[in-house]
């Protein structure tokens, strides 16, 4: 039986690199396509600028396997794509050129995946849309903690970005029927950075603007596998995020001291998370495994 053929767009990225990894170790065939090549090579990167249509149809059509000297590198079709790859962040390049890459990248992905019968694409959006972490000073959400039914409204680029590729999304399946998950994703977290949380407690102001949102790498890797795992569910939007906040104080502490004028919508436990990951364990059976305290004696 042949392996289940993903492709990976920004595999060669932070949270890419695990993502790829976490599902070749569960027999998936691996495409990664970016502009930089993955460091390790645990999988073959094309060399791919996903601002240009051609390339893309190109690519999603693409032998997906490691060598070229394989016994045989017909192309095979492709099952899935998990679409990483963006402007991370703003102010690394103009605001213009943020939306542009962010957009088109997301465009021709959904169009060239529909028009291939690719059926399933999980893309990355963020806790940006939620538009506290870029908003030009510190901005009060409506309420918390913030979930998928929030009204969204940014100011920034990057944000703005990752709204309309939801609404591409949603066409693009209301269009073709296809499975698209979007999840936006908390602040991706490696294992060495727990080293850091120290210094994040010293200073809880530092992380406001993100609701002290985080996510270990290697449970964003499993929330993808999860999405490749569960078919059916036509287009949504999730949030993915640890069941906890990133600070050593309770919840409600941080919410009376740096949002206290913050309606929140139902009572919290003790370091709950504010972006609520309700909908991803209903959904996908997400189970975050890794969460601070397990690294840290706090």
């Amino acid at each position: 039986m042949d392996k289940k053929r993903v492709v990976i767009t920004g595999g060669s990225g932070k949270a890419g690199n695990y993502i790829v990894k976490d599902l070749i170790e569960q027999g998936y065939e691996v495409l990664n396509i970016d502009i930089t090549p993955m460091k390790d090579s645990a999988a073959r990167t094309l060399i791919t600028d996903i601002t240009d249509a051609g390339q893309v149809f190109n690519a999603l059509s693409s032998y997906t396997g490691k060598h070229e000297l394989d016994p045989s590198i017909r192309p095979k079709k492709i099952d899935a794509v998990v679409h990483l790859a963006a402007i991370p962040r703003i102010l690394s390049h103009p605001d213009n050129e943020i939306y542009r890459i962010n957009v088109m990248g997301t465009y021709n992905i959904l169009d060239a995946a529909s028009k291939l019968g690719i059926n399933k694409v999980i893309f990355a959006s963020s806790e940006t849309t939620y538009g506290l972490v870029f908003a030009h000073e510190h901005r009060n959400p409506v309420y918390f903690p913030l979930d998928e039914e929030y009204p969204v409204d940014p100011m920034d680029s990057y944000a703005m970005s990752k709204i309309i590729n939801e609404i591409t999304a949603k066409a693009f399946h209301a269009r073709t029927g296809m499975d698209i998950y979007g999840f936006r994703i908390g602040n991706v977290i490696e294992p060495n950075e727990y080293d850091n949380f120290p210094e994040f407690f010293k200073d809880p102001s530092a992380r406001k603007r993100i609701a002290w949102s985080y996510i270990d790498v290697r449970d964003l890797a499993q929330a993808c596998r999860l999405g490749l795992e569960t078919d059916g569910l036509g287009f949504e939007i999730m949030n993915v995020t640890a069941d906890d906040v990133s600070s050593n104080l309770p919840t409600m502490d941080l919410l009376k001291t740096y949002y206290p004028d913050v309606p929140i919508k139902k009572e919290l436990s003790e370091y709950e998370t504010l972006l609520s990951n309700k909908k991803i364990k209903k959904l996908l059976g997400f189970k975050p495994e890794h969460a601070w305290r397990r690294y840290l004696n706090q």
